[in-house]
């Protein structure tokens, strides 16, 4: 009769844990949304093992150490800031070595016993700590303490382990995502952002100024100047390596606060969120001369020279629209593609005469 007890109780559990697969199964389909896959699988593991505090952390491979995604219990809140170092405490020693470490008692334990000595404010009685992993890479751990020691048997920590590639599946469907997001909006020869991005932008800008005071922002088009010439005379894959090099001086020269853009061909384009007329001046000035100076492709052998045609406009004063602002910026550019070349044309300010020697050559528009 004990025995009978005992087998319905497992299957009861059994089917407990099939229906939480197929609850996590479904939120997999159906939802993209990182956050809330693993929230949905660490509430799952939070009812059944019942733990004072549970949380998942995140690697940050650059700064070898961990972050908290997901932290519920007591001081969570002051978790969200701290890290945790490769190979420090419970968390960073199972993401260093990528086992799992299940403690039910760390009293029975010397190590973890004196762990939990010398952090009294972590109160640990029971560890439950588990590596996410996929294709021999640690890409967080879930960790779970004092959970109810009880189902902490060999076939729970299985279920603990499968919920664990559940995660991983997560994070790699959301890895795969936010690449294929990247692609669509990345240009493949530079690197930098392409032209769909920058629509995109563009129109989220204006939206955001159409909600309220109109915030400035500056658009420069740049054009390389006989870019043709190194095509013709280098054949298109040194024409391609160059294009490579400037969009890396540009990104660069812009700054991390500032988005850059291939646009087609040799055209580029530097957007500058918050920046009136007079600070986007100094911007393109800085562009303008740092392209005279830079020497292309030494690396290969070659000395090559370069300079643009730069355009330069603000919104909202040179055009209220996308297609506004873009024009304006555009026909500027083409100002000095048609003149002079290797200079600067400001949409809204007196032409002044253009050298080399003197910069900014400036054109009313």
């Amino acid at each position: 009769m004990k025995q009978r007890r005992q087998m319905e109780m497992m299957d009861a559990r059994q089917m407990d844990h099939l229906r939480v697969f197929h609850d996590v199964a479904r939120t997999l389909t159906t939802s993209l949304e990182l956050d809330e896959i693993l929230r949905a699988i660490m509430e799952k593991m939070a009812n059944f093992f019942g733990p004072e505090r549970w949380s998942l952390l995140m690697v940050d491979v650059a700064q070898k150490d961990l972050y908290y995604a997901i932290a519920v219990g007591e001081d969570a809140a002051s978790l969200k800031a701290f890290r945790v170092p490769l190979g420090h405490g419970v968390a960073g020693w199972v993401a260093a070595t990528g086992n799992p470490l299940v403690i039910p008692s760390v009293s029975l334990d010397p190590k973890w016993s004196a762990f939990a000595r010398q952090n009294p404010d972590l109160k640990i009685e029971s560890i439950a700590c588990l590596p996410i992993r996929s294709g021999g890479e640690t890409l967080g751990v879930i960790q779970l303490l004092n959970s109810k020691l009880d189902l902490m048997s060999e076939y729970s920590i299985s279920f603990l382990r499968i919920l664990c590639d559940y995660a991983a599946i997560a994070i790699g469907n959301a890895r795969s995502v936010k690449l294929i997001h990247e692609l669509t909006v990345t240009d493949d020869c530079t690197g930098l952002f392409n032209s769909r991005r920058l629509y995109t932008r563009l129109e989220e800008l204006v939206a955001e100024s159409g909600e309220g005071e109109a915030r400035p922002f500056s658009l420069v088009f740049m054009d390389l100047d006989h870019f043709k010439q190194v095509n013709d005379r280098y054949g298109h894959l040194v024409g391609s390596r160059l294009l490579a090099e400037v969009g890396g001086l540009i990104r660069r020269t812009v700054g991390s606060e500032n988005e850059a853009f291939r646009y087609g061909g040799d055209e580029f384009c530097v957007l500058l969120p918050g920046c009136g007329k007079d600070q986007a001046i100094e911007v393109t000035r800085a562009l303008l001369y740092g392209l005279r100076r830079q020497s292309f492709l030494t690396a290969e052998g070659l000395d090559l020279r370069v300079t643009g045609s730069f355009g330069l406009a603000t919104y909202p004063e040179d055009g209220t629209t996308v297609h506004g602002i873009l024009r304006s910026a555009d026909t500027m550019m083409y100002e000095v593609k048609n003149s002079t070349r290797d200079d600067v044309a400001v949409k809204g300010r007196l032409r002044a005469g253009v050298r080399r020697d003197r910069l900014v050559g400036v054109a009313a528009g």
